[in-house]
C-alpha cells in the first residue's frame, strides 16, 4: 500500500498504523479468506479421491494441489469475477477449481468438488485455520516479544527499591523489578492458555447430520473421514452440530485475548503512573517534539496509544465472544459479516502490543528519584517496626506508632527518638532503628526472579 492509498484509507488499521498491521492482511483479508477456501475444497478433494478409491494418478494429485499453493493474483480475479455474476462467494470457489480440473483433463472428477458440502463446512475450516495461523505466525510472537522485555526488565530491575502505593498514598516498600514481574507473571498464565487451546471444525453437510453423504454412499464411515480430515488440519473435530460450528473456542480464545489485554492495560496505567511519578525517565529523541505549545515535553504516547488500542480492541472481543455464539436454529447468516472482522479486531491487539514494546524500550529507571521518596516518607517503616514489638510481646504497639505516623509527616529523627524513648531491650532498639525503607523489601527481589524463571520455561527461553 502506498503511502497516497493509506492517506485515504478508512480505516487507521489499513492507514496511520498499516506498516504494523499489514502482516495480517496474509490470513484475514479478502484475499486471504478466498485462500484458504481454495485450500479446503483442495484438501478436501483429495481426501475424497482416496476415501473413495476413485482412480487419479500421483502427478495429478500434485496439481490438484498446486491449484491451492500456486494460486495467483489473477486467479483470484477470476473467482470474484464469478462471484459477482453467481453473489455466492463459495459457489465461486467451486467453480474456480471445477475449471481448473477441466484444464487438468480431469473432468471425471468435477463432480467431487464441494461433494456434500454445505458453505458452512468450508467457511468454518477456514476461518479456524486462519484464526490458528494467526495467532501462531503474527499474535503469539508479537505478545512473546513484550514477555522476553519484561523479563529483561524484571531481571534487570528486581534489586531497585521503589516506595509503594497503595490506594495512591505511600506504601510498604517493594522493587521495580518485582512490579514489572507481576504483570509478566499474570501475561505468562494467560499466554500458556491460549497456546493451548485447540480450535474446532466440522465438515457434517447442510444441517450437521451427513445427510447427503450417508445417502450418496451409505456403506461409507463418514463420520470417520470427517475425524480424519479435520484432525489433519490440526484441529479438533465438533461431533454435534447445527449447519454451523457453533465458534465456541472461538469465544475462548477472544476471552483470552481480552484478558491478556486488561494485564497489558492494566500495565500501561501503572507505567504510565511511574513516568508521572519520576521512577521512569523516557528517552529523549532530539528530533521528537512532545507539544506543538510546550517545548519541554516528553510524553509517554506509546503507552496511551497502545491503552486506546487495546481498550478498542476489548470492545470488540467481547463483542465478538457474545454474537458468535449465537444462531438462529440451524442457521443464520449474521455471523458472515461479524467474522469478516477478526482480522480488525486483531490489527487494534497487534497495534497495543507494538506500541508496548516501543514504549518499554523508551523508559530507564531514575533510581535517585525513588531513593529520595524512599528517605522522605520514613513512615512506611511503622508496619516492621510494630510487627517486631509484636513479636516480642510488646503491648499496643500498633496503636502508639499509629498515634505517631497517621496522618503526620515525621523524619528519621523522629522515628529514633521515639524508639529511643521506648521501654524495651537495648538489642531490640538496635534492630528496630537498623530499618531502613531501602532495605525494608521483603523478598521482593526474589519473586521477581522466580516469576523469570517461571515465564522462560513457558516460552522456552
Amino acid at each position: 500500500m502506498n503511502n497516497l492509498t493509506q492517506l485515504f484509507a478508512l480505516s487507521p488499521i489499513d492507514g496511520r498504523y498499516n506498516k504494523h498491521t499489514k502482516d495480517l492482511s496474509n490470513y484475514f483479508s479478502e484475499a486471504a479468506l478466498i485462500k484458504y477456501r481454495v485450500k479446503v475444497e483442495c484438501l478436501y478433494l483429495l481426501a475424497l479421491i482416496d476415501f473413495l478409491d476413485i482412480k487419479v494418478d500421483t502427478d495429478k494429485k500434485l496439481d490438484i494441489n498446486n491449484i491451492w499453493s500456486n494460486i495467483t493474483d489473477d486467479d483470484l480475479i477470476r473467482i470474484k469475477d464469478i462471484e459477482s455474476k453467481t453473489n455466492h462467494d463459495v459457489k465461486s470457489i467451486e467453480y474456480f477449481i471445477k475449471d481448473a480440473l477441466r484444464s487438468l483433463k480431469l473432468d471425471n472428477i468435477i463432480e467431487m468438488v464441494h461433494f456434500g458440502l454445505t458453505s458452512e463446512d468450508i467457511n468454518n475450516l477456514s476461518y479456524s485455520l486462519m484464526l490458528k495461523d494467526s495467532l501462531l505466525e503474527i499474535i503469539f510472537p508479537s505478545i512473546k516479544n513484550i514477555l522476553i522485555k519484561l523479563i529483561e526488565v524484571s531481571e534487570k530491575f528486581a534489586y531497585i527499591p521503589m516506595l509503594a502505593r497503595t490506594h495512591g498514598q505511600a506504601a510498604s516498600p517493594t522493587t521495580l523489578g518485582k512490579e514489572m514481574a507481576v504483570f509478566l507473571n499474570r501475561l505468562i498464565d494467560q499466554v500458556d492458555s491460549l497456546l493451548n487451546i485447540k480450535l474446532k471444525g466440522k465438515l457434517n453437510g447442510a444441517t450437521g447430520n451427513y445427510n447427503a453423504f450417508y445417502v450418496a454412499f451409505p456403506e461409507k464411515d463418514w463420520f470417520e473421514f470427517s475425524n480424519k480430515f479435520v484432525t489433519n488440519l490440526d484441529l479438533e473435530q465438533n461431533i454435534l452440530t447445527t449447519q454451523i460450528e457453533p465458534h465456541d473456542r472461538f469465544a475462548d480464545i477472544f476471552d483470552l485475548l481480552s484478558r491478556i489485554n486488561n494485564i497489558l492495560l492494566d500495565m500501561n496505567i501503572d507505567v504510565w503512573q511511574y513516568i508521572s511519578l519520576g521512577y521512569f525517565v523516557l528517552e529523549k529523541k532530539a528530533d521528537e517534539i512532545g507539544s506543538s505549545t510546550m517545548p519541554h515535553k516528553i510524553n509517554p504516547i506509546d503507552f496511551e496509544n497502545s491503552e486506546g488500542n487495546l481498550s478498542l480492541a476489548n470492545s470488540l472481543l467481547h463483542f465478538m465472544k457474545d454474537k458468535l455464539t449465537k444462531s438462529r436454529l440451524q442457521r443464520d447468516l449474521s455471523d458472515s459479516t461479524v467474522l469478516r472482522n477478526i482480522g480488525s479486531v486483531l490489527g487494534y491487539c497487534l497495534i497495543g502490543y507494538k506500541s508496548i514494546i516501543k514504549g518499554l524500550n523508551k523508559i530507564s529507571p531514575n533510581t535517585d528519584k525513588m531513593l529520595d521518596d524512599l528517605n522522605n516518607n520514613i513512615e512506611v517503616l511503622s508496619e516492621g517496626i510494630q510487627t517486631i514489638l509484636r513479636a516480642e510481646g510488646f503491648n499496643n504497639s500498633y496503636e502508639l506508632l499509629k498515634d505517631l505516623t497517621r496522618g503526620n509527616k515525621i523524619y528519621k529523627e523522629d522515628l529514633e527518638l521515639w524508639i529511643g524513648n521506648l521501654d524495651i531491650d537495648n538489642s531490640i532498639k538496635i534492630r528496630l532503628l537498623e530499618l531502613s525503607t531501602d532495605k525494608y523489601t521483603g523478598i521482593a527481589s526474589e519473586l521477581a526472579i522466580k516469576a523469570c524463571q517461571k515465564a522462560k520455561l513457558i516460552i522456552k527461553l
